[in-house]
């Protein structure tokens, strides 16, 4: 159980899943929330890192008082979140209904890729297909290539897992003041066509082309691209304000050679003398070349080479703990700092603490609806 943090007091139960909704309980859980995950009797063990900073207890939703197992701790939560496709709660007797009648005031947070409702609501879906129908996966790659896949950030993490944490937050506070809980409805869909905002300003006015790969954020201009060095690596260029692009080209010796910037004709030109010129070094070297000016060129490293850069190192961005690099804690606070990562929860460990320290009848352990880890 997480100590301090700004969520500190904060009772989440979540049922267990996979992916966003098991992430946005991390992220509570980083920030101090009492994260109480609820895990089926056969449950494996694991070293999964969104469980990281919970605790778990074990319910058989089959047994007779399973479902009034979970309701004994929803009665003490102030959120419960849930991964499940629409309606399976209620069949579990779990849903918001269900729980709002032993809390009145629980916020209800559901994770789904395609929402509660519309044609789509009850199909199966992964990621890839969910950013698929926002034009958010069109949009990403080079031009004359097909897309390309962003790991499961966008949608997943990006437009799921975080709406559906800020929506949990947002119907807390509401919750303070109406005494009234409500269902927070998070589809990756919704958030990660949000996530899009500022493309689809650009596209209304005129500042975007559908056409991959030929627009100033997308590796179409050739100042914001990656470039291979002499070694293979690769360092990233982000030079979009004049006054950093003229920091680059003077950095790279080249200001007497190249055509006008922005004249997008010219671009092709432009992009084969950055990638001439990239070649002459190894990726390293161009980082030191580069550390001390405004050129905005970063080295591309690996996730394990990322711990061992002086910035990441200097703020403990990645941190380990029982041997584990992970992520620390995310945002930061001035006065309710985040404790550190706790913890990977194993499947049932918790179940008579929690019981104990929530208040809640040793009866449902007793009776098999609820299990200890053996």
């Amino acid at each position: 159980m997480s100590q301090g943090g700004p969520l500190a007091g904060l009772k989440v139960v979540e049922l267990a899943g996979l992916g966003p909704a098991p992430f946005c309980a991390m992220l509570l859980a980083d920030l101090g929330a009492d994260v109480v995950r609820v895990d089926r009797p056969n449950a494996p063990a694991g070293q999964d890192l969104l469980n990281r900073g919970k605790r778990s207890v074990q319910v058989d939703l089959k047994h007779e008082q399973g479902a009034g197992a979970v309701l004994a701790l929803v009665e003490q939560a102030d959120v419960l979140l849930e991964g499940l496709r629409p309606g399976v709660t209620e069949k579990l007797g779990v849903g918001p209904e269900d729980c709002w009648k032993v809390n009145p005031a629980l916020v209800y947070g559901r994770m789904t890729g395609w929402g509660q409702d519309g044609p789509l609501s009850s199909a199966s879906g992964h990621d890839i297909g969910y950013i698929s129908l926002t034009g958010m996966l069109h949009a990403i790659g080079r031009q004359g290539g097909p897309p390309q896949v962003p790991a499961n950030l966008l949608g997943d993490f990006g437009g799921g897992a975080m709406y559906l944490a800020v929506g949990v937050l947002a119907a807390m506070l509401e919750a303070r003041t109406s005494g009234r809980g409500q269902v927070v409805d998070a589809a990756i869909v919704d958030g990660t066509t949000h996530l899009g905002a500022m493309l689809f300003g650009f596209l209304s006015s005129g500042g975007w082309s559908t056409e991959r790969g030929t627009n100033l954020l997308d590796t179409g201009a050739p100042y914001y691209d990656v470039y291979e060095t002499a070694d293979g690596e690769y360092v990233s260029v982000g030079a979009l304000e004049p006054k950093f692009y003229a920091e680059l080209v003077d950095k790279l010796g080249i200001a007497e050679q190249l055509p006008d910037r922005d004249d997008e004709g010219s671009w092709p030109k432009l992009r084969e003398i950055f990638t001439e010129t990239f070649k002459q070094r190894t990726r390293d070297e161009w980082a030191e070349h580069f550390a001390d000016s405004d050129a905005c060129v970063a080295p591309v490293l690996s996730m394990t080479e990322a711990e061992q850069h002086p910035h990441i190192a200097a703020r403990e961005t990645l941190v380990r703990r029982d041997g584990a690099l992970q992520p620390a804690p995310a945002p930061r606070f001035s006065r309710t700092a985040n404790p550190p990562p706790g913890a990977i929860a194993q499947p049932g460990a918790h179940t008579e603490q929690v019981l104990r320290e929530w208040g809640i009848s040793l009866e449902f352990l007793d009776s098999g609806a609820m299990r200890a880890a053996q």
